[in-house]
């Protein structure tokens, strides 16, 4: 089934963390029906018994059942501290229709997935925390792994997929905020960072940036949200189009075919440093398509968290 698909779908639905846990029980089923099913997701309410702790929390009935020993596990214990960060500025609006009853685009793809994530995170039993960011943090919750704090994501995610919340004339400061949220995380933890990527910085400025995030140890998957038939490919029809940029309202007729090439060269040679960029910082970089399946994300996760754990 494809996100656009399931996107229809979800807007029948007015609690987000209800849509979380339909997306990510759905891709567990699907794990474990295909060849990767080695990546399936840990108990999440116990771990194996270590020869030599207290067995105060020993579960005797799972041992009964099972002839294993087993450890109840608590809400403080936690894996993983992990970082959701997403941009929220007005590009990723785009695809944008003006009076559409749902929001089909970039940010409400990272909508739905970083709350899916939120979910299969906290069914591990690690600690997740969000960032919403635009020129600058718009809010911030340390990584925790309580049903209260998920709760308060999920409505933070829930206000950005509100038609009559999109707000057009938004800046990004993907930079800045970058450096900001490498000083502000202080205890090593995984960042995932969902954004277009469109940021008016200097190249080397928001390398910097990335940079940063990697010299204070955490590790980082950065997935560059497109669509990539219209941003990447420049797949409109062979007429005159009116181009408006979301965030400085700045208005451009032309015919498309005219500038293709130029801008499908210019676009390629802007992603492919990128590419390179992450690289050379160890960085996991994975273009994250809108019209594609967003559990190809959760699975990169899933990869992600499995080589570091």
């Amino acid at each position: 089934m494809k996100n656009l698909i399931d996107i229809e779908q979800f807007h029948r639905f007015d609690n987000l963390g209800l849509v979380a846990h339909e997306v990510v029980e759905g891709f567990i089923t699907g794990l474990h029906r295909s060849p990767f099913h080695g990546f399936s997701v840990e108990f999440a309410e116990h771990r194996l018994y270590n020869q030599g702790e207290s067995t105060k929390h020993v579960d005797w009935k799972l041992f009964a059942r099972t002839d294993k020993l087993f450890v109840k596990q608590y809400e403080e214990e936690t894996n993983l501290r992990c970082q959701l960060v997403v941009d929220t500025s007005s590009s990723m609006l785009f695809p944008y229709t003006k009076g559409k009853k749902h929001l089909h685009n970039k940010l409400a793809f990272s909508v739905y997935t970083a709350a899916a994530l939120i979910y299969l995170m906290r069914k591990q039993r690690d600690a997740v925390g969000l960032t919403l960011f635009s020129d600058e943090i718009e809010f911030h919750s340390s990584p925790r792994i309580s049903s209260v704090n998920a709760e308060v994501m999920y409505g933070k995610l829930s206000e950005l997929i509100q038609p009559e919340n999109a707000v057009l004339r938004k800046n990004t400061n993907t930079t800045q905020v970058l450096h900001q949220i490498a000083e502000n995380i202080h205890k090593r933890s995984l960042v995932i960072i969902f954004s277009d990527m469109l940021d008016s910085s200097k190249n080397e400025e928001l390398f910097s940036a990335l940079q940063h995030l990697r010299y204070n140890k955490h590790e980082v998957i950065l997935f560059h949200v497109t669509d990539h038939s219209l941003e990447r490919e420049f797949e409109f029809s062979n007429r005159p189009h009116k181009f408006v940029d979301l965030e400085s309202g700045q208005v451009v007729k032309f015919n498309p075919s005219e500038v293709k090439q130029h801008y499908t060269n210019t676009v390629s040679e802007y992603f492919d440093d990128l590419k390179v960029r992450c690289g050379q910082y160890q960085i996991d970089l994975a273009e994250a398509d809108i019209n594609n399946d967003f559990k190809e994300v959760l699975f990169s996760y899933l990869v992600k968290r499995k080589k570091l754990y």
